[in-house]
């Protein structure tokens, strides 16, 4: 049971070290701080585009998790860092993709005050983006 204890506690402070990577890399796709426009601003389009971004790197760190624990915990944990790094950055990607293909500045919509229905649409280009990096993980 203590080894299990201590999976769980890694697990978990590289989960969080990832979610804390994709927050960063959000913050710097969008104008001011983030943080700041979801709890001082109220931002609704901001709290959705970042708990989607969250909801997609936990889907990622799950399953990669899941697939390879059976691979020992060394490279189980080293799948999780890899896979959960390449979620960030093909999150970010997308993010400026998105950018690129729609009219106005994406970072900017998505931290309007206001609901932004764009903030939808980014939420779900992150979910799909971790959904096809689930797909693609195997031990």
């Amino acid at each position: 049971m203590l080894a299990s204890i201590g999976y769980a506690v890694a697990y978990t402070a590289v989960g969080l070290a990832l979610l804390a990577l994709g927050y960063l890399a959000l913050d710097l796709l969008t104008p001011g701080h983030l943080g700041r426009r979801i709890y001082h601003d109220r931002s609704v389009s901001a709290a959705v585009v970042l708990s989607a971004g969250f909801l997609a790197q936990g889907a990622i760190t799950f399953t990669t998790i899941w697939t390879n624990a059976t691979s020992g915990f060394g490279q189980a944990l080293l799948y999780t860092v890899v896979f959960g790094v390449l979620g960030v950055l093909l999150q970010a990607v997308a993010f400026v993709a998105l950018d690129l293909l729609t009219p106005g500045k994406m970072g900017s919509l998505v931290t309007e005050v206001g609901f932004h229905p764009a903030s939808l649409v980014s939420a779900a280009a992150q979910l799909s983006v971790a959904a096809i990096i689930v797909a693609s993980i195997w031990p």
